[in-house]
């Protein structure tokens, strides 16, 4: 039987592996994330016809003379090159620029994606609601710090959950005190602190000018409660201090006579945690002009509601709260691989590991070769159907002549079966 034959039947069977490939590249030209397939030819066994000699006594050498006998699929690569990025508006849709997954689970098993259309589920976490997914990551605590070396678990963002208020810690001053004030000048600030129950409390802190040179004593006024009659005011706790200013203006913590202690008051008669608080005086002056120091910048808050988020290119999602609050919630995983090509197609747009794949390098978004996350983005397939339909057309040929073969080698055939006549 002519070899021929069985040589054009590899090319037939291969070449639609390959169309059955470039099927599904255009197939999938528009799903979110998707990578396309590529084909790889190899020839296959050569029969030899004559071997190869060296050159010797004057005479050239020869060389081997081979008759091969078909080809086969090296192999079948996903192309992972970046696909297009398009805008959707959607918080909740996460594209990453550069390389990487997003981890996701379903309660058992660990699979990976570039498909970042999430929505928010019933109980508030990230979900792909198209296959119950969820993406992985890691929750902030309760003051907001992430530890990403912490197990991986679900992202949840609560919206509408009420935060415990925070008390005020930190009293943060800026601006001036005259210079030119006699002894005994004062001026009084007031400022708005927060108990650990989000209780609001109007404090007075009176600035008064001392006799010696650029020195001034602060006293921390009585926290009134209200009442009718109203009850004994709450007094602070070491409610005195002295700001020394050097010769420029400038607060001079180091001076021996600076004299700063955090205040605080007992609230055990309103059921709340005793306030402890810190001034900070590094932001004021002491020049001519206007004494109009205030406090910039407390840290308390009344209680509020989650009321929307946003997710940064490292991954971390911040909450923003209906009193002003902003506090991390936690942090998108995304895993990099040594060789990502060397990744299992799961369906549903996922990933899992195989034994070339290499292990994960599950981390931050932006780190150690991830890429960054791009928020209210998703990222579209790499398919270029410009290419596909030439590869189509150049597949279709290479399989119309592997056919012309057989129809050949049956015409050969058919001559020498009619030799006998």
């Amino acid at each position: 039987m002519m070899r021929s034959l069985f040589t054009a039947v590899t090319g037939l069977r291969n070449h639609q592996v390959k169309m059955d490939v470039i099927g599904n590249n255009i197939a999938n030209v528009n799903t979110t994330a998707y990578k396309s397939g590529r084909v790889r030819f190899q020839d296959i066994l050569s029969q030899n016809i004559r071997g190869a000699s060296a050159p010797q006594l004057g005479r050239g050498g020869i060389n081997p003379a081979q008759v091969g006998l078909g080809m086969s699929i090296a192999g079948i690569d996903t192309i992972h090159t970046q696909g297009s990025l398009q805008n959707t508006g959607r918080a909740t849709d996460l594209a990453i620029q550069g390389n990487g997954f997003f981890v996701v689970s379903d309660g058992i098993n660990l699979l990976f994606t570039r498909d970042g259309a999430f929505s928010l589920g019933a109980d508030g976490d990230l979900v792909n609601a198209g296959n119950g997914y969820k993406p992985l990551g890691w929750p902030a605590d309760e003051f907001g710090n992430i530890n990403t070396n912490a197990p991986l678990g679900p992202v949840n963002i609560p919206i509408g959950e009420r935060v415990t208020t925070r008390a005020t810690e930190n009293l943060l001053f800026s601006a001036n005190l005259n210079a030119n004030a006699e002894a005994g000048e004062e001026h009084t600030v007031e400022v708005l602190v927060y108990d650990s129950q989000g209780r609001v409390h109007m404090v007075e802190i009176t600035f008064t000018k001392l006799a010696a040179v650029n020195q001034w004593d602060y006293e921390v006024g009585d926290i009134q409660l209200p009442g009718d009659p109203p009850p004994a005011p709450i007094p602070a706790t070491t409610n005195t201090g002295t700001l020394v200013f050097d010769n420029f203006g400038n607060f001079d913590a180091d001076h021996l006579s600076t004299s700063v202690q955090a205040f605080g008051f007992n609230l055990s008669a309103l059921g709340a945690e005793n306030l402890e608080i810190t001034p900070h005086f590094n932001n004021m002056s002491q020049v001519v002009g206007l004494s109009n120091a205030l406090v910039r910048y407390q840290d308390g808050f009344p209680v509020g509601e989650l009321e929307s988020f946003t997710i940064g290119k490292s991954g971390v999602i911040s909450g923003i709260y209906t009193n002003g609050l902003v506090r991390e919630l936690g942090q998108m995983a995304v895993a990099g691989f040594p060789n990502p090509e060397g990744l299992m197609k799961a369906a549903a747009n996922m990933y899992q590991i195989s034994s070339n794949s290499g292990q994960p390098r599950i981390g931050g978004a932006g780190l150690e070769g991830r890429g960054i996350i791009e928020t209210a983005t998703l990222e579209m397939s790499n398919v270029d159907l410009s290419y596909e339909f030439t590869e189509m057309i150049t597949t279709s040929r290479a399989f119309q002549a592997n056919s012309r073969v057989i129809t050949s080698s049956d015409d050969l055939l058919q001559e020498v079966v009619n030799l006998k006549r």
